[in-house]
């Protein structure tokens, strides 16, 4: 059974988690004192262009200013039929933006310590079937929708239904979805973004903020009401009465359960899996265990053989722990909503049907992952790398 708990401290500190058969597999923090600014949309103003890197400087009317690379001025293009990169490399920025102009912008990455957000023209606007692309022209399918006949479907109820001047990415959400549903949530978004463009035509004021994301619990909740969760349990009464309202549309069918001032970490134990949230080492029933490591770059994971000797040839030993660690992997990437370049060091394979056997068992556990995961493959050194996008960023 699938369920959502959230955990709400007294300082309003909240944690969203999804529980399985009890077992944690993914975990989400919304703090209060924490300003979020992703998924946000701004008129904001060019403050400096650097013809040098193709980019700007954009302020949205932050303590920071924002960046944004050409790339992320110019049209958004459908990869499949353009090369976005070859339009980059054709284009000047200064042709494209000049200092002081207006430019409506959506953060795609908050800031950190050392950098101002990052924003981009592309605005995406999602539901719970379909992201909404305002000024693009092109439909594209969740890749994890793989039913060749099912991906017919939705394109076609796409096509018939198309707004003008917007371009849809179908979400995972809407596999068995009538029609009506569908067409229900894009004129949903499409309503929306006529609201953000009539509160951006004032141009006489600006910088300033059109659109606030919803927070973290919203967003979580629209993601996963239709992907089998069977109930959510909060301990906070506000909270609880804004769920309701959130899923009282939803014909999942879904129970809420209010726990009054209870501290829901106590639930299946997940305190004590929270904790292991925190190690730098996982080890694997087999014996081995993985190592994580973040930097500012990437994140790299380890792979060892630990206490596991096994009982045949090194190579199939080495093949056991890999297998086992590629499973582990692909939890704790969900778990820990880890982003970005990822390289993994797995023990040296000999055999290129081991390496090719990994790789598949890795994207077989990566297809339970909500978020987008890319394998690039393994390099001339023997790791493995690949890349995956937040879901929410706990940073």
């Amino acid at each position: 059974m699938k369920e959502i708990i959230i955990n709400v401290d007294k300082q309003q500190n909240k944690t969203i988690m999804l529980v399985e058969n009890g077992n944690l597999i993914e975990r989400y923090l919304e703090n209060e004192d924490t300003k979020r600014l992703e998924g946000n949309i701004y008129l904001g103003r060019i403050q400096n262009v650097l013809q040098g890197m193709q980019a700007a400087f954009v302020d949205i009317g932050e303590n920071k200013n924002t960046f944004i690379h050409l790339k992320d001025i110019l049209p958004k293009l459908d990869t499949k039929s353009n090369k976005p990169d070859e339009v980059v490399k054709r284009s000047n920025i200064k042709d494209v933006v000049k200092v002081g102009m207006p430019i409506l912008v959506q953060v795609k990455r908050d800031s950190t310590n050392k950098k101002g957000a990052r924003v981009s023209t592309h605005i995406n606007l999602p539901g719970r079937f379909c992201v909404y692309m305002p000024d693009a022209d092109f439909i594209t399918i969740s890749q994890k929708i793989e039913d060749e006949n099912e991906k017919k479907r939705l394109i076609k109820i796409i096509e018939n239904n198309m707004p003008k001047n917007a371009g849809i990415i179908v979400r995972t959400s809407a596999i068995g979805k009538k029609e009506k549903e569908i067409v229900e949530d894009i004129k949903c978004l499409e309503e929306k973004w006529i609201e953000i463009k009539n509160a951006s035509d004032d141009v006489k004021d600006f910088p300033k903020l059109v659109y606030k994301n919803p927070g973290i619990v919203k967003r979580i909740l629209v993601d996963l009401v239709d992907q089998d969760v069977e109930r959510i349990v909060v301990n906070d009464k506000k909270q609880y009465e804004q769920i309701q309202e959130i899923v009282k549309d939803s014909s999942a069918g879904i129970g809420v359960v209010f726990k009054d001032d209870e501290c829901l970490f106590d639930m299946y134990n997940i305190a004590t899996q929270l904790e292991r949230l925190d190690n730098r080492k996982i080890w694997l029933k087999c014996g081995g265990f993985i190592t994580i490591d973040k930097t500012e770059a990437l994140t790299a994971i380890d792979v060892n053989s630990g206490k596991y000797i096994g009982s045949k040839s090194l190579e199939q030993t080495v093949y056991t722990v890999n297998k086992e660690a590629s499973i582990e992997i692909a939890k704790q990437l969900r778990l820990r909503d880890i982003g970005g370049i990822i390289i993994i060091d797995y023990i040296d394979m000999k055999e290129e049907e081991h390496k090719e056997k990994i790789v598949s068992v890795l994207k077989e556990n990566l297809k339970k992952d909500r978020s987008k995961t890319q394998i690039v493959g393994f390099t001339e050194l023997n790791l493995l790398e690949m890349t995956r996008k937040h879901m929410c960023s706990n940073d």
